[in-house]
């Protein structure tokens, strides 16, 4: 079995950090490279960073703050949010950053994944998959920058990304992003028996046991987390933390699910 990595997932918002709840009222948490710096201490793996406003307002990615938090960061780090050229990609790379993550220009602009996997390799593609809930009950890939539903199944979807050459995928279940409530493991189980590329669970973690259920039970090669590594618990202040390893080990262990 492949080790799992546990990987931070962190917003951005006007260049700050910031914390959502169901993609909804975000709320200030810090500065991105003060929280970076405890993460290189607690010496975590790998770093997500999303930029949940620069394509819903039309701009560019803040490149000065890549910037800063590239040259900070010890661990390999992972960016979306307002890329829609492979210009803007270049860039990234060229500051430093080892993967960029689609989200609204994969859905505008799907050619773009296959662009970006054939310039400069899937394995630095990561394409991010938001779903939703449906009224009725029925899974539905998410447009955040309309804030409606893109009318897209994210099974097909998925499997449409990794014909177009994304080397992994990021689901995140909007109805649970935020709330400590779990992953949902079955939108995860899903998509994961019907492509053959990693995917990142996202969205919902509230306890380690968790990460073990999206990997055991949802197949996820990998989960990211978000309020667990800037809250001290459900309900409490800010605080950047990241799970000791040998309590990561010790329960991801005894679920036989080895972590890197």
């Amino acid at each position: 079995m492949l080790q799992v990595r546990v990987i931070p997932c962190l917003l951005l918002r006007d260049e700050s950090l910031v914390k959502t709840v169901k993609f909804k009222n975000p709320s200030y948490i810090g500065d991105p490279v003060n929280a970076i710096k405890i993460y290189n201490e607690k010496e975590v793996d790998e770093l997500i960073f999303l930029d949940i406003a620069a394509s819903r307002e039309r701009r560019r990615p803040p490149f000065e703050k890549i910037r800063e938090i590239a040259d900070e960061c010890f661990m390999p780090l992972a960016y979306g949010g307002g890329i829609t050229t492979i210009e803007d990609i270049r860039e990234i790379f060229n500051i430093g950053v080892e993967k960029i993550s689609l989200n609204a220009s994969a859905l505008q602009n799907p050619e773009l994944v296959r662009e970006a996997a054939e310039v400069f390799g899937a394995q630095s593609v990561v394409v991010a998959i938001d779903v939703k809930k449906s009224l009725w009950g029925k899974y539905e890939v998410y447009n955040h920058t309309t804030g409606k539903s893109a009318k897209i199944d994210p099974v097909e979807y998925a499997r449409q990304m990794e014909q177009l050459g994304a080397g992994e995928l990021l689901v995140t279940s909007v109805d649970k992003e935020g709330t400590w409530e779990g992953y949902d493991t079955e939108l995860l189980k899903r998509i994961t028996s019907s492509v053959n590329i990693p995917v990142i669970a996202h969205g919902g973690a509230g306890h380690i046991e968790d990460f073990a259920r999206a990997v055991a039970v949802g197949g996820a090669s990998a989960v990211a987390t978000g309020s667990m590594v800037v809250y001290q618990k459900k309900g409490l202040g800010v605080l950047i933390n990241f799970p000791k390893r040998e309590t990561l080990d010790d329960i991801l262990d005894a679920n036989g699910i080895p972590i890197e």
